[in-house]
């Protein structure tokens, strides 16, 4: 019985793993929008290619701290979740 509950422990922390790592998708769609539109801008006025670029780079890397954080809770999951939540088992048993 409570090797049944450590592998459901250890499977849920697995795909909260993964669902937390769908949250990548969304940074690679947006950053890949900003360039593009970020490309277009300074093909229609080249001289304001400095500008362009310093805020699409701003813009980069503010979208990519919401995969950023996805990984932190992806590598929590995977490697300190399980412990702390087995132990948590084990002490309710006795």
């Amino acid at each position: 019985m409570l090797e049944l509950a450590i592998g459901i422990i250890l499977g849920c922390c697995a795909l909260g793993a993964g669902a937390a790592m769908i949250a990548g998708i969304g940074p690679g769609i947006g950053e890949g929008n900003a360039v593009a539109s970020a490309c277009e801008a300074i093909a229609r006025q080249p001289e304001s290619k400095g500008s362009v670029t310093s805020t699409m780079l701003m813009g980069c890397a503010v979208a990519e701290t919401t995969g950023l954080y996805a990984l932190v809770i992806a590598i929590l999951l995977i490697f300190v979740a399980p412990n702390m939540l087995v132990n948590i088992l084990l002490n309710a048993i006795g």
